[in-house]
């Protein structure tokens, strides 16, 4: 199957969903009537043999639009704000179900005071110091050193790909209402694992893990266990949740067995931001870390635990090298292209 007719089998699945899957009553029977849909998106990395593209599909359809779509099932999310009984809000739901983008409407995400705005150009900029130092130098550098860099990278491609998804959008949608939330909110300075997790990283992921885990589950356990305990299940699994779908990401990349090193790190990350919230309970505010020092200390932990647990994976199976290797040739190219373009006015 061509990239092309990925693409198509995409936007026709999602007008289907939004044709004829609205239109029959939420919860159950529209879920049933999801499941073909569920199925194609679970399968459609596996068409592809670029590493790259595997892993933004898995990422982009496998992951968040069938979590969207799974919302959409029983009416909730941020796709059904965008159902109408007409075409016209068609191509909003479209690239709101296939790309990892949040309405403002749907997600009041608590924004600090203390910033440090990068703006895309200059992630552009950041993105290629690193690429060249990690695609062309790698022999040169010390392992920590490259893994350092792996960590900028990741936080990088993440905010461009969603920054760049973003600005496409609301180029297309020109004259339609529609607000959109930047990608991240400076994780870099985060107090805490609570407010890394919940307030800064991947918040379209936060997001979505929010409505079709978390939130469910902590309600439905409330009534049995008590809302201290459901809270403390329910982010676990979120955690957990989290953790096999990156499994499942590079299992699709490396095609070998997962070696459960990167569940272990949600896994680790879950138990340690309920301990957290436990500590900051028990204390009730009474002692606090200066601002800085509970930032060195949950940055440097997300980075340590990353090194030992999320990366190694990664890195044994050469994922990491067929990716760079794959992303350094577009670089390069464009690179040559422009270089070129800047030459013939000279």
């Amino acid at each position: 199957m061509s990239s092309i007719n990925i693409c198509l089998s995409i936007i026709l699945s999602l007008c289907y969903s939004y044709f004829i899957s609205s239109k029959i009553p939420k919860g159950i029977p529209r879920l049933i009537s999801l499941l073909p849909i569920f199925y194609l998106f679970t399968i459609l990395p596996l068409y592809f043999s670029s590493p790259f593209l595997i892993a933004l599909t898995t990422f982009f359809i496998t992951w968040l639009a069938n979590f969207k779509l799974l919302l959409f099932a029983f009416n909730q999310g941020p796709l059904s704000s965008f159902t109408s009984k007409n075409a016209t809000n068609l191509p909003i739901f479209i690239f709101m179900a296939s790309l990892p983008l949040r309405s403002k409407q749907n997600t009041p995400i608590k924004n600090p005071t203390k910033k440090i705005p990068l703006n895309l150009g200059l992630e552009f900029v950041l993105f290629a110091i690193f690429l060249e130092l990690t695609f062309h130098h790698k022999s040169q550098l010390h392992p920590k050193l490259i893994l350092i860099c792996y960590c900028f990278l990741v936080f990088l491609i993440i905010d461009i790909l969603v920054a760049l998804s973003s600005n496409i959008v609301k180029i297309i949608l020109v004259g339609f209402e529609l607000e959109l939330e930047p990608p991240s909110n400076e994780p870099y300075l985060s107090t805490s694992l609570q407010d890394f997790w919940g307030n800064r990283w991947n918040l379209t992921v936060t997001n979505t893990l929010r409505l079709t885990i978390y939130s469910p589950l902590r309600s439905a356990l409330s009534e049995v266990v008590g809302r201290t305990w459901a809270l403390r299940v329910a982010m676990l699994a979120t955690f957990v949740v989290s953790g096999l779908m990156h499994e499942l990401l590079f299992y699709y990349v490396n095609r070998v067995s997962p070696s459960w090193e990167m569940t272990g790190f949600f896994v680790l990350h879950g138990l340690c931001v309920m301990v957290e919230i436990g500590v900051k309970r028990a204390l009730k505010d009474m002692w606090r870390l200066p601002g800085f020092v509970s930032g060195l200390l949950t940055v440097g932990f997300v980075v340590v635990t990353a090194f030992g647990l999320f990366f190694p994976p990664i890195i044994k199976n050469g994922a990491d090298e067929r990716v760079l290797e794959e992303v350094g040739f577009c670089f390069d190219f464009i690179k040559d292209k422009m270089v070129q373009f800047v030459g013939y006015f000279r």
